[in-house]
């Protein structure tokens, strides 16, 4: 390949379409509920810890940026989704003792990707 081919595909159009932010948040919640989703199914109390470490992540990174002052989401709609960061921080935990399913966390999980539909 010489230099033109190069320069050519540098410059040339990008052939897939970027996803927007909301697709991503999106695909980010289905593929963590399907991991918890799964684990519970097939009662793998470590895939499930997994599970559940990367669902209590995703929440504290939305709790994070909605908290921050920028965020343009309604002051109502951020309450609501700290609060869903501090319900889903505290059922883990149960979750993790064995005194709780994680099935609420799914439910949970499963709102949100409606309303991001």
């Amino acid at each position: 390949m010489n230099t033109t081919q190069i320069a050519q595909r540098g410059y040339s159009p990008v052939t897939a379409p970027l996803k927007s932010a909301r697709k991503v948040e999106y695909d980010v919640v289905a593929r963590i509920t399907s991991r918890l989703t799964s684990a519970m199914k097939a009662k793998d109390f470590n895939k499930l810890i997994h599970a559940l470490h990367e669902n209590r992540t995703l929440w504290r990174k939305f709790a994070m940026d909605v908290s921050h002052p920028d965020n343009l989401l309604p002051d109502d709609l951020r309450a609501r989704l700290i609060y869903l960061s501090e319900f889903t921080e505290q059922h883990t935990r149960k979750v993790i003792r064995r005194e709780a399913a994680a099935t609420l966390l799914v439910e949970v999980n499963t709102a949100i990707l409606r309303g991001l539909k």
